[in-house]
């Protein structure tokens, strides 16, 4: 069985650090801590941080059937050379994983294609329902609902099928919260009055707070009305906060959030400079919102960070506004982005690896991962928190080969990432994929 010592690192885990070495033998962690003598590849982690690998809980990597703008393969790439060990994504493909013999063929492309660990959502529709019962899902994240628009038959606006999966789901629910009637009605009034001249610094103004706190207030009431383990991906607005507590721990709550970096990094005065570049679902707003997004993501409202990675190519965002797609390419650049508040002081390590490592781990009860523990599957990410690095085209990943980020001076760079024990990313060099599991996952009750 193969040996790795990761030495004299920095070992940030469940709110501490401690400096000491980790064990990895074969596929996981077997001793953590202090000195450890025994011999091994050694890792020399000096002045580093030995985190556990990130996990995100949303991303479309467009495999099948959109590959032209990214697949399976390049994104799970960028992923590992930025911290991400699994990654849970979205059923929104083509064709659109709504049937149990589709979710499975994602499945098997991930199996041998994928660098990292991975989990798929199914996807529902107003007519899929069975399809909906009849999966296993300790083998499966969740079940996704678009309430809000979306593509292709996902939008779910039957109040009745709502409240038949919200009463009946034998696993958590992830929802989608914007208003659709609200949205088209809005966009209907500014395309009238401005026709071409629409452009991006209008998404917010047409995908607004309201679009999003109608949405995201019917998902919370339907939860507590049928006691569902709900979870409502990118909050985007200070409205909706009010939805959520932190008075419970985290493992005993039934409604839980998630924030995305762009909602926090970005507000709508990017859009003169950078345009349908964040041009993203739901939008990136004013700039009153992302201060209140931090404060509430510090007190323990909003539950985990994400980036909700949604590529495009470049022609696609360069059409008019009306013709350009919505979403950003993120999953490479999450954790430094996020570094950015650990070195201004306004978060704690321990904190951005709580949000984007253990509280996923503990929202979606994956077995065996989001810690440093012993026997824990060895998915590491050691980072070097004083390397400042700019990105440039030449070393972005994405498949659509750009980035809204490009130029800006990032301070913290991964430098090794561990998956299963296989060390699949070094400096810029990468072994080989396929090394990912299948995420499990333990019963919702």
């Amino acid at each position: 069985m193969k040996r790795t010592i990761i030495k004299n690192g920095l070992i940030i885990n469940r709110g501490e650090t401690i400096h000491g070495d980790i064990m990895i033998e074969g596929q996981r962690i077997t001793k953590i801590g202090g000195i450890i003598n025994d011999s091994g590849n050694e890792i020399n982690a000096e002045g580093h941080w030995v985190i556990p690998g990130i996990i995100d809980d949303q991303v479309h990597f467009r495999e099948p059937g959109l590959t032209h703008k990214a697949d399976i393969f390049s994104e799970s790439r960028a992923a590992v050379a930025g911290g991400v060990t699994s990654f849970m994504e979205m059923p929104n493909t083509s064709p659109p994983a709504v049937t149990a013999e589709k979710l499975e063929e994602k499945y098997a492309i991930a199996d041998s294609r994928s660098w990292c660990n991975y989990s798929f959502f199914m996807g529902t529709t107003n007519d899929n329902y069975d399809e909906l019962m009849s999966l296993d899902y300790t083998q499966v994240c969740g079940i996704k609902i678009f309430m809000g628009s979306s593509t292709g038959n996902m939008l779910v606006d039957s109040m009745s099928v709502l409240e038949k999966i919200f009463s009946h789901a034998p696993t958590l629910i992830a929802t989608h919260c914007e208003d659709e009637e609200t949205i088209n009605k809005r966009y209907q009034f500014y395309s009238d009055a401005y026709g071409d001249a629409l452009h991006a610094a209008f998404h917010p103004v047409i995908r607004n707070e309201r679009a999003c706190l109608l949405s995201s207030s019917l998902a919370v009431n339907l939860a507590r009305k049928h006691n569902t383990r709900l979870h409502i991906l990118h909050i985007s607005s200070m409205e909706e906060l009010a939805l959520f507590d932190n008075l419970l721990p985290l493992k005993e709550k039934r409604i839980t959030s998630e924030v995305c970096v762009h909602h926090l990094w970005f507000t709508a005065d990017d859009y003169e400079t950078l345009g349908n570049q964040i041009k993203c679902n739901p939008a990136i707003k004013s700039n009153r919102h992302a201060p209140a997004l931090f404060d509430a993501l510090l007190d323990g409202r909003l539950d985990v960070i994400a980036t909700d990675h949604a590529p495009h190519t470049w022609e696609e965002k360069s059409k008019p506004y009306a013709q350009s797609p919505s979403g950003l390419p993120l999953v490479q650049h999450a954790l430094p982005m996020m570094m950015k508040w650990v070195h201004d002081g306004r978060m704690s390590k321990e904190m951005m690896v709580e949000k984007m490592c253990h509280n996923p781990a503990i929202a979606f009860n994956i077995q065996n991962r989001g810690f440093l523990e012993g026997n824990y599957f060895a998915d590491i990410a050691i980072v070097d928190p004083e390397l400042e690095w700019k990105v440039e085209k030449e070393n972005i990943l994405y498949k659509c080969a750009w980035s809204p980020l490009e130029q800006t001076v990032l301070k913290g760079k991964v430098v090794h990432t561990f998956i299963n024990g296989n060390h699949v990313y070094d400096n810029g060099q990468f072994s080989a994929p396929g090394m990912g599991k299948r995420l499990e996952f333990k019963a919702h009750h």
